[in-house]
């Protein structure tokens, strides 16, 4: 919702500035011009990126519409799910853990957070660590698949970034083409001539534009995603550590509980009433007896 409000902030305040310099809407419409930046910055990204890249940027463009998805409440459920894995563990052996992890769809903790099956990257990732508990490596491991899933994450808003850095070039590329044609035109009447000078210099305008108001800040609430991103897989990771390390089930959530960003920090209140209300008595105990 604040992308769609800041995008219809940023073109308002440009159009409505003209219009009060009492400048003409109709000047700026300049089909040509749009064709050969837009088109141009889309032949350049094709041009500097394979096409998992470029399937990355079409599939992240629609979550800076939607919001990020790691707020409080998708914490809470996080941390309860992992309440309540660290609890079938330590209640039936780590080895009951394995029906959980190599069948997730049949699991009777996992089943009951449909969410979190849809989310096939994150489901792995648990997954594949409670699968080796036993080994010492596992926090090196869930370091080294977070370090590779961000860079993968990051790279489509390098790409997107690169577009937009290319887009005021691409103005002035189009505003020449203007030029061009303007030279062409001189002898003819002066209101022809001021019409195409007008037009080359809106392709300068565009490029400017798209750049710095539209494109650049869809990359930058992209790359904001891919950190918060990674900020939630580091709880898990939290938690999953100390888990392996003998850390009680609600200790290890409670540990993972201060990793999470402040902004979106569940009290420590909020989270032991949420395992109880979700059905689960032995979190206030156990919270009680550490």
């Amino acid at each position: 919702m604040f992308a769609i409000i800041g995008i219809v902030v940023v073109f308002g305040a440009v159009a409505g500035g003209y219009l009060m310099e009492h400048g003409n809407l109709k000047v700026l419409v300049q089909p040509a011009e749009l064709l050969i930046i837009g088109g141009a910055g889309i032949g350049t990204l094709l041009i500097a990126n394979p096409i998992h890249i470029l399937k990355n940027i079409a599939a992240g463009l629609p979550g800076v519409f939607k919001g990020s998805k790691y707020n409080k409440p998708w914490y809470l459920e996080s941390l309860k799910m992992m309440y309540d894995l660290f609890g079938r563990a330590r209640r039936d052996g780590l080895v009951a853990l394995e029906s959980d992890t190599d069948d997730p769809e049949k699991s009777a903790v996992f089943s009951k957070y449909p969410a979190f099956l849809k989310d096939h990257h994150l489901l792995h990732f648990i997954c594949d660590t409670m699968r080796l508990v036993a080994s010492n490596a596992v926090d090196q491991m869930v370091e080294l698949d977070m370090d590779v899933h961000h860079h993968d994450s990051t790279q489509p808003v390098s790409a997107l970034s690169t577009m937009a850095d290319s887009l005021p070039g691409l103005g002035i590329v189009a505003a020449v083409l203007g030029v061009v044609i303007t030279m062409g035109a001189l002898g003819g009447p002066p209101e022809e001539i001021g019409h195409k000078v007008a037009a080359a210099l809106v392709g300068t305008f565009l490029g400017i534009l798209l750049c710095y108001g539209l494109v650049g800040p869809l990359a930058a609430n992209m790359a904001k995603t891919a950190d918060d991103e990674h900020a939630y897989l580091y709880v898990l990771r939290v938690a999953m550590a100390s888990f392996i390390k003998g850390t009680a089930p609600i200790m290890a959530v409670e540990v993972a509980r201060r990793a999470i960003p402040h902004h979106v920090r569940p009290t420590f209140q909020e989270l032991e009433g949420y395992c109880r209300t979700r059905g689960d008595a032995a979190a206030p105990k156990e919270a009680a007896a550490a």
